[in-house]
């Protein structure tokens, strides 16, 4: 019994350093802005989707909430904070939609089963990340009315980034579920 518990014991610590880990990796991508056409490109959504295909979807998803729970305390977590505001101010702000899709993308990223081919896998990857596309279009929809271009401020300016940042991830998606398996 004293075996099971220092296993668990050991495996719970492993776990909480792997969420502080993907929480800080988050942290980096959102602060890195790439020179991209049309809009400068964070790695934020590749960052999401790479803790869920490596971590899993507990883990990977933990990492994402102890991110936003860090952002929505005050600390400048977020893409444009502390410059464009902090706390649950910000997080209540165009962006939130997109922060909450993180949540759900990094869940679906780890329940995914990545035992098919790159182009199947490709697919899968574009779908998970629709769903960040989704959540903060409609969030951008009740924010600003849906009267206004919603597809052409929230998403088209970035598709050929997410693109870019998804073909990426197919490469190295089987060697990223091998390392789920240390975890």
């Amino acid at each position: 019994m004293e075996i099971v518990k220092k296993t668990l014991s050991q495996k719970l610590i492993k776990q909480t350093i792997y969420v502080l880990i993907g929480s800080l990796l988050l942290t980096i991508s959102a602060k890195i802005k790439i020179p991209f056409y049309p809009v400068p490109m964070t790695m934020q959504t590749f960052v999401v989707l790479l803790l869920g295909i490596s971590l899993g979807p507990k883990v990977g998803t933990m990492s994402v909430i102890l991110y936003l729970a860090e952002g929505i305390l005050g600390i400048p977590v977020f893409s444009n904070s502390p410059e464009k505001g902090s706390g649950i101010i910000y997080f209540t702000g165009p962006t939130m939609g997109y922060l909450i899709g993180f949540i759900f993308a990094s869940f679906l990223a780890g329940k995914i089963n990545y035992k098919s081919n790159i182009l199947i896998i490709f697919l899968k990857l574009i779908l998970v990340v629709s769903v960040i596309y989704i959540l903060g279009m409609a969030w951008l929809g009740f924010l600003l009315g849906w009267d206004k271009p919603i597809f052409d401020i929230g998403a088209k300016p970035f598709l050929l980034a997410e693109v870019t940042k998804i073909l990426l991830l197919t490469v190295i998606t089987k060697q990223l579920v091998k390392l789920r398996r240390t975890i």
